[in-house]
C-alpha cells in the first residue's frame, strides 16, 4: 500500500494530462489519470486540468457524469486543484461559448481579453508573467497553495479568456496583461489557477508540493 497521497486527475479528453501527472509524481503524489466518477470520488485529492474550448469541455463533463463526481468532491471538501481551463470551468459561464454552462461552483463569468488596437500585446496571452498576491494569500496559512512563492516569481500562461468572480474575496492573485485579471482563485479546499504550474519551473513545483502536502494532511 503506497504511503503517498492518491490524487486523481480528471480525464475528459482535453489537455496534456501526462505533464500534470509527472509534475505531481515528482513532488510526492500517487497519481491516477481517470475518467471514472467512482475513482474520482474515492481519491484523496482531485485535479481538474484542461486546454481547449469551454463549451466542448463542459459538454464532455456532463455527458460522462464527471460533472456530478466533481460536485461531490467539492461538497466533501477534499483538496481540489483547477488548472487553466479547469479554473474557468468552475464558474457559471464563458463568453467563449455562452450557451454552455460551467460547473457553477463560483458565481461569475469568463471573459475574453480586449486589448487596444495600438497595444503591442497579443491574444492569446502566452508566456511568462508574475502574480500580485491578495492580502489573504500574503497572510499565509496551511491551505495557502501560494505559500513560499514570491510575487517576483514567473509562471507560464497560455489563454485568451480569464474569469471575473462576482465575489472578489476568492481572488488569490491577479496578473497584469493590458489590464489586471484574476490569475488564481481560492476558497476553503479549492484552489484554481489560470497559469500552468506544471510548466512553471521551481515556483510551479512549490505550488504543487503545497497541494500534495495539503492532500496528505486531509
Amino acid at each position: 500500500m503506497s504511503s503517498k497521497p492518491t490524487i486523481a486527475i480528471v480525464d475528459y479528453g482535453m489537455g496534456n494530462l501526462r505533464s500534470v501527472a509527472k509534475a505531481l509524481e515528482k513532488v510526492g503524489a500517487h497519481v491516477i489519470v481517470t475518467d471514472s466518477p467512482a475513482k474520482i470520488r474515492s481519491a484523496q485529492g482531485v485535479v481538474l486540468p484542461g486546454v481547449g474550448a469551454f463549451g466542448e469541455a463542459s459538454r464532455r463533463l456532463r455527458s460522462t457524469g464527471l460533472d456530478k463526481a466533481i460536485h461531490d468532491v467539492l461538497k466533501q471538501k477534499k483538496p481540489f486543484l483547477g488548472i487553466c481551463l479547469g479554473l474557468q470551468l468552475l464558474f457559471e459561464r464563458s463568453a467563449e461559448n455562452p450557451k454552455d454552462k460551467g460547473l457553477g461552483y463560483w458565481k461569475g463569468s469568463v471573459k475574453r481579453f480586449k486589448l487596444l488596437a495600438k497595444s503591442k500585446l497579443k491574444v492569446p496571452h502566452m508566456g511568462w508573467n508574475t502574480l500580485r498576491l491578495s492580502r489573504k494569500q500574503r497572510a499565509g496559512g496551511r491551505k495557502n497553495l501560494l505559500q513560499g512563492i514570491s510575487e517576483k516569481s514567473y509562471f507560464y500562461f497560455v489563454h485568451s479568456y480569464y474569469p471575473v468572480p462576482k465575489n472578489r474575496t476568492i481572488i488569490a492573485s491577479e496578473t497584469d496583461y493590458g489590464g489586471t485579471f484574476c490569475s488564481s482563485a481560492s476558497e476553503e479546499n479549492v484552489f484554481a489557477c489560470q497559469f500552468h504550474p506544471e510548466k512553471s519551473g521551481a515556483p510551479g513545483q512549490r505550488l504543487l508540493r503545497n497541494f500534495v502536502k495539503e492532500v496528505s494532511l486531509c
